[in-house]
């Protein structure tokens, strides 16, 4: 479904009874909401949350944000930076938050649950600092605190490509970047990866997110600021932001409650979802 937020088109999805405790789940880099696992989101259904997915500015069915004058190319990106210069973004992580505001205002959700993994955990810390009277607590999974380094630049970008291709990448992202104690099956992935590239897979977009990273500040002189219940989840295997940003977000917000995972990686699989949701549940229970 689309709805308009924050001056944009956004696609969203939204299970469960709309009197129910709302939980809103934000999706990191260049990933759409078919991304978050079936069991995941029945699993926030069924225990009674009304729950709310979407795609960001960008990626899937959503709206592109590209700005006049602001390269969205990987190889022009790659140059400025290797000349020494700031690559400018579309747009911030700050309109990213501001999206999901705009999407809680247009839904009638005075206040929510936010879950946000990854870029979408970066996301929810700026609700937590500018928008802490919209929630009810912030999950903040499989993320960091820090300014992303122009290092990492060639990494992230990406470029076109077919829907084999794009359905390899994320074969072999899953094989490396995955949780092995909760592994997906190939076929799982691949269908994942299908269904994705047909919803509407673009680089440039993907491009325009990762700008808003390497422009948007270093949130973590903000953290100690955050009074809101916040729970800290990230898995011990993760190789793409390893555990220490996890435990750094915690040093820097002593009221928050963190849990490292065994066996998860940078991948919400389907049968990681049932303890994820259970940990949410927990906190959120007592909050």
């Amino acid at each position: 479904m689309k709805i308009k937020s924050n001056g944009i088109t956004l696609e969203y999805e939204d299970y469960g009874p709309v009197d129910a405790p709302p939980v809103i789940l934000i999706r990191g880099l260049g990933s759409q909401l078919v991304h978050w696992p079936k069991a995941f989101v029945d699993g926030f259904v069924e225990a009674g949350y009304r729950t709310i997915i979407f795609d960001n500015r960008d990626v899937g069915l959503s709206q592109r944000c590209d700005r006049e004058g602001v390269s969205s190319d990987a190889d022009a990106i790659l140059a400025l930076a290797e000349a020494g210069e700031t690559p400018s973004a579309s747009y911030l992580l700050d309109d990213m938050a501001n999206d999901v505001v705009g999407l809680m205002d247009a839904l009638d959700i005075d206040r929510a649950h936010v879950f946000g993994i990854s870029m979408g955990g970066a996301i929810s810390q700026l609700l937590a600092v500018n928008h802490a009277d919209r929630l009810r607590s912030a999950m903040l999974v499989m993320t960091t605190a820090r300014q992303l380094p122009v290092e990492r630049l060639p990494e992230l970008l990406a470029h076109s490509e077919t829907r084999e291709q794009a359905m390899a990448s994320w074969l072999e992202y899953n094989r490396v970047y995955g949780s092995p104690g909760y592994p997906m099956a190939d076929a799982e992935v691949l269908a994942e990866a299908g269904l994705a590239f047909d919803r509407g897979q673009d680089a440039a977009g993907i491009n325009r997110q990762t700008l808003a990273m390497l422009n948007s500040a270093d949130r973590r002189p903000m953290l100690p600021s955050i009074k809101l219940p916040c729970l800290i989840i990230h898995g011990a295997e993760d190789k793409i932001l390893a555990p220490e940003h996890g435990r750094e977000i915690a040093q820097l917000m002593p009221q928050a409650l963190y849990r490292e995972v065994a066996g998860m990686g940078h991948v919400i699989s389907p049968k990681l979802s049932p303890l994820l949701v259970k940990m949410v549940v927990e906190f959120t229970g007592e909050h």
